[in-house]
């Protein structure tokens, strides 16, 4: 037996699957001081729903796969360890200068940001390599010493270490680390040339400071997830998944926790990327996944999951630019959660801010006083205030109409149903510009690609944005409330290895190429022996970081060879790079030539022969009415059908407007909408097929 579990701001999302196939599906409220206690409390719902105690199921299972965003939420409340920052003398402000971009260049009025570690907290060792990997100044281990007494008397918790030019060669990078083990024993330190080998310094820098930050905290973290589980009677294998849209024994991650930043997102993707082939196959993909606190929106092109060095932890420049490899996710603060309010100009916000799990909207009885765009939903008619979470938990329909009605319709002057529909369409744009920023940033035009709605609340108006779009198809699957922990059931144990070494293709030397691309192989070969010998459909992956001549920045090139054998893989290197740079930016330079920056080989394999099983055969006995009355844009009061999403039918035709609700989401459908669900168990939305008929 398996069983996913992803952490969110407000809820904690699980999945079990058993032996033969079956799955179940549960939600817990997050607590945000120890979000275990929600891993915990999901897993007793499951146990009940067996009739079994915590310690009888958890012995029955084999694999326990974690998503959290405790990291990233360390980052973002800076509760990260004390660190200090060495590196090379006279280069002590990489982490200041970054790298000089502003999101807003003419704004003034916005501080330059700090730098992640301080200055004060920054050491300058004496020493210098070259680019070429020669030894300029020797490495001066007296000062190195100095410097690590002066470190225990600041109680530097964590020490990262970044030189120049190590990735050409990592001697003194090695000997620091020596150093600091003999004169700070027990104080963790990350080297940037084996986390993130890049010739980016700022990059290379930014990641070696935030992973450092990250080791005491997700280590005391993953180990305390760890000890409780044991505790409550789990003696299987806990894998913890990461920003690359893979899976890795948790105590890899507690060795490189930023590779957890993006941990539960990233798999959102993987989950749409199944559901989405078997409703418009060939399509591109948008993968949104609306939770209470954040709306996270994710692609898949020509059915690959497009990575991204540019993952920053808050808004681009102004944040803290994590350098590594990621899962491509826009994140913006748009959830259920998201707070509505009246600025003192008079103007109407949703979001960033978000009432999270504690107290929560106003509806959910907990404490809240801000109204949420959940609250709005229940004013609206599109939350049935007697069957959130099937029933389990009863919503305050009053006492939401009066905080929309305090907080909104009166500043306003509006009623309270208008209100509530601006609420609705504000919190509608905000997710729509994350939609067009990341699909304009590939090169995607969402008129002709298919949306997936994953999360407990995308039902809620996943429909509006298809709408405001022009996207011809929604998809709801029905794993959609669980969508990241879904995508971590059908992920994939996986590694990534990097190396660093400049070649043209104008002067290519091939002995070189397969000598770099043979190393990072018989890593990616070690990899895979040490996983265990259980394991499904084991694949390498290569890949390019290249760019034309005189370009600033390199993209990702895939590559569909092992090694190159003659000149014809150097014309493949060369074309695939010209698809590659067409796709994204919509032209090539055929008389370019290609310029590679790293090497890079993924290795995985799955731990299962299958990819996912089905939730069984649902029966709602719930007794609702079968229509009641919603608001829609542009319509006002309307009577629409309710349906439920267990009963329907395979295949069979429906017409908007209606609320197809489950326990774990309530699906709008606005009137101009066909919908129907298909044999997977996903409910699809044809957005144009009436309008074509009409």
């Amino acid at each position: 037996m398996r069983i996913a579990c992803d952490t969110g701001g407000t809820f904690t999302d699980l999945i079990v699957e058993d032996d033969t196939g079956n799955l179940d599906m549960f939600k817990a409220s997050t607590t945000p001081d120890d979000p275990v206690i929600g891993v915990i409390e999901a897993t007793r719902l499951a146990a009940e729903a067996r009739g079994l105690s915590v310690g009888a199921f958890l012995a029955g299972v084999d694999t326990f796969i974690h998503g959290t965003t405790h990291a990233i939420n360390a980052v973002i409340t800076k509760k990260t360890a004390k660190t200090a920052f060495l590196t090379t003398e006279g280069h002590p402000d990489v982490l200041v200068l970054r790298e000089g971009g502003r999101q807003e260049p003419f704004n003034f009025t916005i501080a330059y940001p700090d730098p992640y570690v301080p200055r004060s907290l920054t050491y300058e060792i004496p020493e210098r390599i070259d680019a070429e990997g020669r030894i300029i100044t020797p490495l001066d281990d007296a000062t190195v010493i100095d410097i690590c007494a002066a470190m225990r008397r600041e109680h530097i918790e964590a020490v990262a270490v970044c030189l120049l030019w190590s990735v050409a060669n990592p001697e003194h990078e090695l000997r620091i680390g020596e150093l600091i083990e003999q004169h700070l024993p027990g104080t963790p330190y990350t080297l940037s040339h084996v986390l993130n080998p890049t010739i980016r310094e700022f990059r290379r820098a930014s990641a070696t400071a935030i992973d450092a930050s990250l080791k005491p905290l997700m280590g005391a973290y993953l180990g305390s997830l760890s000890s409780r589980l044991n505790e409550a009677g789990f003696d299987g294998r806990l894998l913890v998944l990461t920003s690359q849209g893979g899976m890795v024994d948790a105590d890899e991650i507690a060795a490189a926790p930023i590779r957890a930043i993006n941990s539960g997102p990233s798999l959102a993707p993987i989950a749409g990327k199944h559901f989405s082939g078997r409703a418009m196959p060939d399509a591109d993909v948008i993968v949104a996944d609306t939770g209470g606190t954040t709306y996270d929106v994710s692609l898949v092109r020509d059915g690959r999951i497009p990575l991204t060095r540019d993952a920053w932890i808050g808004a681009p420049f102004r944040g803290h630019l994590t350098g590594f490899p990621s899962v491509d996710v826009q994140s913006v603060g748009a959830g259920g959660g998201s707070i509505a309010q009246v600025d003192s100009g008079g103007l109407l916000r949703v979001g960033p801010k978000s009432a999270g799990a504690d107290p929560g909207p106003i509806c959910y009885r907990r404490g809240g006083t801000e109204p949420t765009l959940s609250d709005a939903c229940v004013v609206l008619g599109y939350l049935d205030p007697n069957y959130f979470l099937g029933g389990t938990m009863s919503l305050d329909l009053d006492g939401a109409r009066r905080g929309i009605e305090e907080k909104i319709a009166n500043p306003l002057a509006m009623s309270v149903e208008d209100a509530a529909l601006s609420v609705v369409r504000l919190a509608t744009e905000n997710m729509v510009q994350a939609i067009a920023d990341i699909t304009v940033n590939q090169g995607i035009d969402p008129r002709k690609a298919v949306l997936i709605g994953g999360g407990g609340a995308a039902g809620l108006n996943s429909i509006f944005i298809a709408r405001r779009l022009g996207i011809p198809r929604l998809v709801i699957p029905e794993l959609g409330p669980a969508l990241s922990a879904a995508g971590a059931l059908m992920s994939e144990l996986a590694a990534d290895y990097r190396a660093v070494e400049y070649m043209t293709t104008g002067d290519f030397d091939l002995d070189e190429a397969n000598a770099i691309l043979s190393r990072l192989k018989e890593k990616a070969n070690a990899f895979l022996d040490g996983v265990g010998t259980d394991i499904h459909h084991p694949a390498i992956q290569y890949s390019i970081e290249a760019r034309y001549e005189q370009q600033v920045w390199e993209i990702e090139v895939p590559l569909a060879f092992e090694l190159f054998e003659s000149g014809e893989q150097i014309s493949e290197l060369v074309g695939a790079m010209h698809r590659s740079h067409e796709r994204i930016f919509g032209f090539r330079d055929e008389h370019s030539a290609v310029e590679i920056i790293g090497w890079s080989v993924r290795a995985s394999c799955r731990v299962h022969d299958h990819i996912i099983g089905r939730l069984p055969a649902q029966t709602d006995d719930a007794e609702r009415k079968s229509e009641r009355s919603i608001w829609l844009p542009g319509v006002g009061a309307c009577s629409a059908e309710v349906v439920s999403f267990a009963a329907m039918t395979t295949e069979e035709r429906h017409s908007g407007p209606a609320v197809v609700e489950s326990p774990f989401t309530t699906v709008l459908v606005d009137e101009a909408s066909t919908f129907w669900r298909r044999e997977d168990g996903s409910l699809v939305i044809d957005l144009m097929e009436r309008k074509a008929a009409a």
